[in-house]
């Protein structure tokens, strides 16, 4: 399974991912996005439109066992 995965470093806090997919991903406390969910079945398609509209191209697929998802970015 692929999971969103959030490069602190470039992430700009621009909330734009939150906006778009709330189901997966929440601006934290540190003011970086992270990903919340741990499954993504169905939201696939909003991922994509947050992965696409990240201005900072922080955001990217990867698969579970490769540290991909729920926000340990």
């Amino acid at each position: 399974m692929r999971l969103p995965s959030i490069d602190p470093e470039k992430c700009s806090a621009c909330g734009n991912c939150e906006e778009i997919c709330p189901e997966v991903f929440e601006l934290g406390d540190d003011d970086r996005s992270h990903v919340i969910a741990d499954d993504v079945e169905g939201l696939e398609a909003c991922v994509e439109a947050a992965i696409e509209n990240c201005p900072e191209d922080a955001i990217t697929l990867k698969d579970r066992e490769d540290g991909g998802g729920n926000g340990h970015e």
